[in-house]
């Protein structure tokens, strides 16, 4: 028996790895042989013919790539806020610039539309509007986000900076419509300038709400006991956003301009005239940017001027109130000097004639301070 067991320690050892070799599932995929493999891909899929192939799994990017090359389509792949070390293989397997790739890892970049040889780099600053529910000189009113879309003839990467903005429920509409995403990257890449565009304008009605609130405040009749000008706070604040917002909005414009005025081979000529739609769209939001930014100055002049009018009024009544006490101070100095012969110091009516005299002296001035519009 014990030659038995000393037999089975033996060949234990020798059986040990292979076991353990086995155990590994065959159709297991192993992230770190895949250098374009990334943890901040949120989808990756192949579209061919307006239909999602493989629908039901996500690919990684050289396998969705390996696809497209052997059976055509194009490539989506989706980011969300991807480090250097993550984007740097998906960058290697399509031949991203370093340039493009640097401001999509880096994020904070102005809209632009670059190309490098065959690849569009397209930014776009997201804006979403933050509910309040009373706006304060703190209110945070527009909150950005960042969205890259690199766009080639068989791949479309889109990278997500940001809370908000996401493209899941946008790659689920174009999904269902197969005829519009048949159209290739291009038709992905307007679907995305749209989103953002749209949600300009709700941004645009949201903001607009405030604005006429402000205004409101600032024109109408101020409540007993509140002064005016209380209210620069948030005017001020609201201005700041405003400006942020510009900053989204204004850059945009010759970019989406450039996408549907200029023929471009990455484009299709279907799509681009839906771009134009979207620069239509994105330059009447300019317009009521630019528009909220001089009606707030307006408004903060307003304000400012309304707060030194109140100023005014103050130093007024003060200046009056001040006029009448002067009367009695200037009699009661008189008689403080105590000289010898002041005959109505010895008359039996000069003290209450001099009370009245003082008396009627500050009432008249009192009514023609009134009058005026002093008091």
């Amino acid at each position: 028996m014990s030659m038995i067991r000393d037999l089975r320690a033996a060949v234990r050892p020798s059986l040990r790895p292979s076991l353990r070799k086995n155990t590994t599932p065959y159709n297991s995929y192993d992230h770190t042989r895949d250098p374009s493999a990334s943890s901040a891909v949120v989808d990756c899929a192949v579209y061919r013919d307006g239909l999602r192939t493989q629908a039901d799994s996500c690919l990684s990017p050289r396998e969705a790539m390996r696809h497209v090359r052997e059976e055509g389509g194009f490539a989506w792949i989706g980011l969300h806020e991807p480090t250097e070390a993550e984007f740097a293989g998906i960058a290697a397997e399509f031949g991203l610039h370093p340039l493009a790739v640097e401001d999509a890892v880096h994020a904070h970049q102005r809209p632009k539309l670059e190309r490098y040889d065959d690849t569009l780099f397209t930014v776009f600053k997201t804006v979403h509007y933050v509910e309040h529910a009373e706006l304060t000189a703190t209110s945070e009113v527009v909150e950005t986000g960042e969205v890259m879309c690199f766009t080639g003839r068989d791949f479309v990467i889109t990278v997500r900076h940001g809370g908000q903005g996401s493209l899941r429920a946008l790659r689920k509409r174009l999904q269902d419509d197969p005829e519009l995403l048949a159209k290739g990257p291009s038709a992905v890449l307007h679907a995305i300038a749209d989103q953002v565009v749209d949600g300009y304008l709700a941004v645009v009605d949201a903001m607009q709400d405030d604005i006429d609130e402000v205004e409101i405040d600032v024109f109408s009749a101020p409540s007993k006991g509140s002064p005016r000008g209380t209210d620069a706070g948030r005017i001020y604040q609201l201005k700041r956003e405003v400006l942020e917002f510009k900053r989204a909005v204004s850059p945009l414009l010759r970019p989406m301009q450039l996408l549907s005025e200029r023929p471009m081979r990455l484009v299709d000529p279907d799509i681009q005239k839906y771009f134009r739609d979207v620069a239509d769209h994105l330059a009447r939001v300019q317009e009521h940017v630019v528009g909220f930014d001089e009606l707030l100055n307006s408004i903060l002049q307003a304000n400012l001027a309304q707060a030194s009018f109140a100023q005014n009024e103050d130093m007024r009544k003060i200046t009056s109130w001040a006029a009448i006490i002067a009367v009695p101070t200037m009699v009661c100095g008189v008689y403080g000097m105590n000289f010898d012969h002041m005959p109505e110091l010895h008359w039996k009516y000069g003290y209450p004639l001099v009370l009245a005299a003082i008396a009627g002296s500050c009432l008249v001035i009192h009514r023609t301070l009134k009058r005026n519009g002093w008091l």
